[in-house]
C-alpha cells in the first residue's frame, strides 16, 4: 500500500473516532464532530483572593467546592470550572455571578460552543491523566487548553445537553429524597435516645414507658474484645478484606465469622463505622468490637453512630483512634426488648435509604452509559 493510502486509512479512522456510537436521528447525517484544543474554544480565568472583601449573597468556590460568600464577582454567567489544585477531577457548572480561589480556573467568552456542554465533555475527561504533580494533584492552563475535545454543532450540542439535563434532574430529586429520610432518621434517633445528662428518651414506645431509667455502661463491659485486625490482602483470596474505607481487596484468610462492628482506626475516616455479617477480614488499620450476645449489635451500631466516633480523634499528623478510647465510650441501655424495638425501627429507615440509594446508583450509571455512547471518547481524540 502506498504512503499517501496509508494516510488516507488513517485519516478516515480518525473520522470515524469523531462520531458517537448513539446519535438523535435528526443528526445521523450531520457528519464527524470536530477535535478543537480547549484553548480555542474559551479562555480559561485564574481565581483570586478574596479576603479583601466583605461578607455579601456571591458565593466563593474553589476546587473543594462551595467556601463562603462575599459582597464582589470575578464572573457572571455560566461558567465550566476546574480544580488547578487540590481536586482536579470534579469540574463544576456555575451561573450568575460568582468568585473562586486561586485553587480553581474558571472558564469565560465561550466559541461555538454551549458552557453546558463544555462542563458535560469536561465530565468524560480523566483529569488525573494530565496531572502535573508529584504531591497535590495540580494542573496549568497550559496543559487544559491543549486537550482536544469532539465538538459537534450547536444544535446537537443543545440537544445532548438537554437529555443528560433531564437525567441529571432526576439524580438530584433522588439525592434529596436520600437526604431527607437521612435527616428524619437522625431527628428519629434524637427523639429515641435519651439527651446528654438524661437517662430516658423524649420518645418511647408505649409499651417501655414505666421501664424506668437507661443504664450507662462503657463498651468494654459489653465487649468481649475491641482489637485491630491482621489479615493481608490476597489477589487469590475469596473473603473480602476490610480496611479503612470499607472493601478494599479479598483475603485467603477470614479471622472473623459472623456480626461485628468495625471502626476505621487511622487515616482521613478514622471513627466510620461499619457492620458486617459474614465471613471476612480486616486490616491492622481497622479496629473491630465483638459484642456480647446480650447487647444488640444493631442497637449499639446506631449508639455509637449518633455518639459520633470522629469526636475522639486524636494526632496532628494521620488522625488517629485507639482501641483504648473506644473501650471507655459510655452508652446508656435499656433492656434487650426495646434495644430491639428501637433497632427494628431504625433499620426500617436503613432499608428505606438502601433501596433509594440503589436508585440513585443506577441512575448514575444509567446516564455514565448513556454519556459513553453520545459522546465519542475524549481519550481516543487525544491519542
Amino acid at each position: 500500500m502506498s504512503k499517501k493510502k496509508r494516510t488516507l486509512k488513517a485519516g478516515n479512522a480518525n473520522l470515524q473516532e469523531l462520531i458517537p456510537k448513539l446519535r438523535f436521528p435528526e443528526f445521523r447525517d450531520a457528519g464527524a464532530w470536530e477535535k478543537k484544543p480547549i484553548s480555542k474554544l474559551l479562555t480559561i480565568g485564574s481565581g483570586k483572593d478574596y479576603r479583601h472583601l466583605s461578607n455579601g449573597d456571591i458565593p466563593v468556590y474553589g476546587s473543594g467546592g462551595y467556601m463562603l460568600s462575599v459582597d464582589d464577582y470575578l464572573c457572571d454567567g455560566e461558567s465550566v470550572c476546574i480544580g488547578r489544585k487540590g481536586t482536579i477531577d470534579k469540574p463544576l457548572f456555575l451561573k450568575d455571578k460568582f468568585w473562586t480561589v486561586d485553587t480553581l480556573f474558571y472558564t469565560h467568552s465561550f466559541k461555538a460552543c454551549l458552557p453546558i456542554f463544555i462542563y458535560l465533555t469536561f465530565q468524560n475527561i480523566n483529569w488525573l491523566n494530565y496531572n502535573e504533580a508529584g504531591g497535590i494533584p495540580s494542573l496549568s492552563k497550559t496543559t487544559i487548553g491543549k486537550i482536544k475535545i469532539p465538538i459537534p454543532l450547536r444544535h446537537e450540542q443543545r440537544k445532548i445537553a438537554d437529555c443528560l439535563s433531564s437525567i441529571d434532574k432526576l439524580i438530584t430529586a433522588q439525592t434529596q429524597k436520600i437526604e431527607t429520610l437521612k435527616a428524619h432518621k437522625k431527628g428519629l434517633m434524637q427523639q429515641l435516645f435519651p439527651a446528654q445528662g438524661e437517662t430516658v428518651p423524649k420518645l418511647r414506645f408505649p409499651e417501655f414507658r414505666d421501664a424506668g431509667a437507661w443504664e450507662e455502661k462503657p463498651l468494654r463491659d459489653i465487649s468481649f474484645s475491641i482489637s485491630s485486625g491482621k489479615d493481608k490482602k490476597s489477589y487469590s483470596g475469596k473473603y473480602d478484606l476490610f480496611g479503612s474505607t470499607g472493601i478494599i481487596g479479598a483475603t485467603s484468610t477470614a479471622s472473623f465469622d459472623g456480626k461485628y462492628i468495625l471502626v476505621a482506626r487511622v487515616g482521613a475516616n478514622a471513627g466510620l463505622l461499619t457492620k458486617v455479617n459474614a465471613k471476612f477480614g480486616v486490616t491492622d488499620n481497622t479496629l473491630v468490637i465483638c459484642l456480647h450476645q446480650t447487647v444488640n449489635i444493631e442497637f449499639i451500631f446506631s449508639s455509637l453512630e449518633r455518639f459520633g466516633l470522629n469526636k475522639l480523634i486524636f494526632g496532628s499528623g494521620q488522625p488517629l483512634i485507639t482501641g483504648r478510647q473506644l473501650k471507655d465510650v459510655s452508652l446508656r441501655l435499656p433492656d434487650g426488648a426495646e434495644q430491639q424495638k428501637i433497632a427494628d425501627c431504625l433499620s426500617s429507615f436503613d432499608k428505606l435509604i438502601t433501596a433509594q440509594a440503589h436508585k440513585l446508583d443506577s441512575l448514575k450509571s444509567h446516564k455514565k452509559g448513556l454519556m459513553q455512547q453520545l459522546f465519542p471518547s475524549t481519550e481516543e481524540v487525544n491519542e
